[in-house]
């Protein structure tokens, strides 16, 4: 699954920290792509059991981090996780079949 991150229109560059959490029920590839997101700034990605984040060429990936992470079966649950462990849940989606996923990130 193709994950591409862009900042929202009204930011030119997206300069903040990000922590997403990449669920699913097989192991999946998560391939990155990003345009517009500053160097430099950490991002995490916690994904589960037995999948891996592969970073487009570039030092995109010198302040990422990549962990494995026994998730909740139930997305309420996982909700319920994430909200407890980072106090704010700016987005959640649901996908049941799909190559690529859009994300817009900013304030």
């Amino acid at each position: 699954v193709t994950l591409h991150l862009n900042p929202i229109s009204s930011v030119h560059i997206h300069q903040k920290p990000l922590v997403f959490l990449l669920n699913s029920p097989l192991p999946l590839v998560w391939k990155l792509k990003t345009e517009r997101l500053a160097p430099g700034i950490r991002r995490v990605f916690f994904v589960s059991l037995g999948s891996v984040v592969q970073f487009e060429k570039g030092n995109f990936s010198l302040s990422a981090e990549t962990e494995e992470k026994f998730f909740p079966e139930k997305n309420e649950h996982l909700l319920q996780l994430a909200q407890k462990e980072y106090g704010a849940v700016t987005s959640f989606t649901e996908l049941k079949i799909s190559r690529n996923i859009y994300i817009k990130v900013g304030e």
